[in-house]
Formats: structure tokens, C-alpha cells, sequence
């Protein structure tokens, strides 16, 4: 494996090679569906589906709906997307036979469920540098070539500090430090995902609904690399949006997103017969405060079957 080439060439593009009208052209009959999840994100979720509603369903008809999954909110976060357009789904009301679970790709699995269209295309609410282009980008070459089935963003990420310091390239540190090494150990032919964490991408319905859902943090590598299984390296393409900016989580709480993505990476390997262990790897994480008390955490992860495999419809009522 030593000798694959990573994504780069014909199927990486940029936001600007992928013009509105050239798209509009080409969505014909297609459906698509930008689905948002969002837990606590008031302050940031009414202006990305403002934007979304105003540029690309109003005024340029690219986007067929707009779905924010409201994943336990505690604020208005609900209430702002409504106002702003989105159809908000409680995160529980969605399939709510099924026993619930938790994280963000529980969320991004009950949006896949309650959406309808044709091409899926997920965006993080707590973008801070959100554009028209993080959309229309990601749907650009999934629109004008039918052997693309899985489109991943890559940017750059600064790091903004508290007292408002930018460091750029300084984001996305747990990309750096864990995703990208396992990618390279394990899976070559994806390491040329420059951000196989990021939050942004987009695919078709009837692949997403045939690979499985991790729950937590580990969902965007888990679908990575269940995707390239599935569809292989040249169904998949790469499209960069140039800048990312977004809210930081504490150090304490990537340590506990590494954990889960290195339980997810396992998975997989143990899934494709690539590791043969006495037994499973733990899933608590003893953690250190800066006054030194200790704390330990569960970092397991759960993961949701392959969407097609339920017969069961979404609940009626599962929008507001």
C-alpha cells in the first residue's frame, strides 16, 4: 500500500472553479438537502441558514431545503433557525423507536433520515466564517459528474485565541496530531484529505445510506473511510473553500475527541481483518486539570447501522 497516490488531480478543485450558474444548469431534476447539526449554536445558526435560504434557495433555486437537527439545545437555537428559515428537527423525535444515543454523528444520522433530498450536503452550525461558496462548492462536482458520489472540503484554519490573536494553520489540531497520522499509517489513499475532520462535505443519499454512522467525533473519519471501501478513491473528490474560522473547544475536550477517533480508526481495522487482539481496547480517558485533580472519561463510541438496512419511515413529527 505504500505506493498509492493521495487525492490530488482531477478531482480536487477549488470554491471559484464552481460558478452558480454553472450549477444551476447542471442540478436538473436533482434534490439537494443541507442539513445542520447544531447543539447550543445561537449565536451562529440564524446567519448561516439566512445566507443559505437567501442566495441559494430565493434567489438561485440550487438548494431544495434546509434542516437543522437540534441536537438537545439548551438556548434558542431552535427558535433562531426557524426564524431564519431551516426546518428544525428535534435530534429525539427522528426514528424515536430507536433507543437514543448521543454526539454528533447521531445528529448528522437522524439529518440523513429526516432529509429528503437526492444529494446531501452537511455544514457545522458554528461557522463563523460561513459563505455561499461552502455550499455551491461542495455541490459542484457532484452535480456535473455522475461517477463522483463524495465530496470532502478542505480550507485553511487559524487559530483564534481568546484575546483575539490569530495563528494561521493553527486550527484543526486534533487533525494534525491524530486523524491525519492514522490516515497515513492505515489508509494512505485518503491522505490527501487535507481535513478529514472538518465538518464540511457532501454526498449522495444512496451511498451515505448504505455505510454506518459512528456517534461521536470519530463520525467524519469513520465515513471516510467506510466511503473509500464503498465507492473507492475516484468516486471521491476534494473541494477547497479557502478560509475556516469557528468556535475552539478546550484542550480537555479534544483529548477526549482523539480518544474517540482512535476507537473508530480500531474499529475499522479491526472490521477489515487488519488487527488481531486478545481484546478490546479500553474506553476511558483519565484526564489531568491544571490544579491537578483527576477526572476519568468515557470516550466510547457508539455507531448507527447503515440507514438503508431500516425499513422503518421517519416519524411524521419529527419537524417543527
Amino acid at each position: 500500500m505504500a505506493n498509492v497516490r493521495p487525492r490530488s488531480g482531477p478531482h480536487s478543485s477549488n470554491a471559484a472553479d464552481w460558478p452558480l450558474d454553472a450549477l444551476s444548469g447542471a442540478k436538473g431534476d436533482t434534490t439537494v438537502s443541507v442539513v445542520l447539526p447544531a447543539r447550543d449554536e445561537q449565536d451562529t445558526v440564524g446567519d448561516i441558514v439566512t445566507v443559505i435560504r437567501r442566495d441559494l434557495v430565493e434567489r438561485r433555486p440550487l438548494v431544495d431545503e434546509i434542516v437543522v437537527v437540534d441536537s438537545r439545545s439548551t438556548d434558542a437555537t431552535a427558535e433562531r433557525a426557524v426564524r431564519a428559515g431551516a426546518r428544525v428537527v428535534a435530534q429525539d423525535q427522528v426514528l424515536s423507536h430507536l433507543p437514543p444515543m448521543s454526539g454528533k454523528g447521531e445528529a448528522l444520522w437522524k439529518g440523513l433520515a429526516a432529509s429528503r433530498g437526492d444529494i446531501v450536503v452537511f455544514v457545522d452550525a458554528d461557522l463563523r466564517s460561513f459563505g455561499t461558496h461552502y455550499v455551491s462548492g461542495l455541490l459542484g462536482p457532484l452535480l456535473v459528474d455522475t461517477g463522483i458520489h463524495f465530496v470532502k472540503a478542505t480550507y485553511e484554519r487559524p487559530y483564534v485565541g481568546a484575546d483575539g490573536t490569530v495563528q494561521p494553520g493553527g486550527g484543526g489540531r486534533v487533525t494534525e496530531l491524530v486523524a491525519r497520522p492514522l490516515l497515513n499509517l492505515f489508509w494512505p489513499e485518503l491522505a490527501g484529505f487535507a481535513q478529514p475532520l472538518g465538518g464540511e462535505y457532501a454526498a449522495r443519499r444512496e451511498v451515505l445510506e448504505r455505510v454506518p454512522f459512528v456517534t461521536e467525533y470519530g463520525v467524519e473519519f469513520g465515513l471516510l473511510v467506510d466511503l473509500l471501501g464503498l465507492v473507492g478513491l475516484d468516486a471521491m473528490a476534494q473541494v477547497d473553500l479557502g478560509r475556516r474560522t469557528h468556535r475552539h473547544q478546550s484542550t480537555a475536550a479534544l483529548g477526549r475527541m482523539a480518544g474517540q477517533i482512535m476507537l473508530t480508526a480500531w474499529s475499522r481495522l479491526e472490521r477489515q481483518g487488519r488487527v488481531v487482539a486478545s481484546g478490546r481496547p479500553a474506553h476511558t480517558l483519565l484526564q489531568f486539570a491544571p490544579d491537578g485533580q483527576a477526572d476519568l472519561v468515557d470516550v466510547a463510541v457508539a455507531e448507527r447501522p447503515p440507514l438503508a438496512t431500516l425499513v422503518t419511515e421517519v416519524p411524521v413529527n419529527a419537524g417543527s
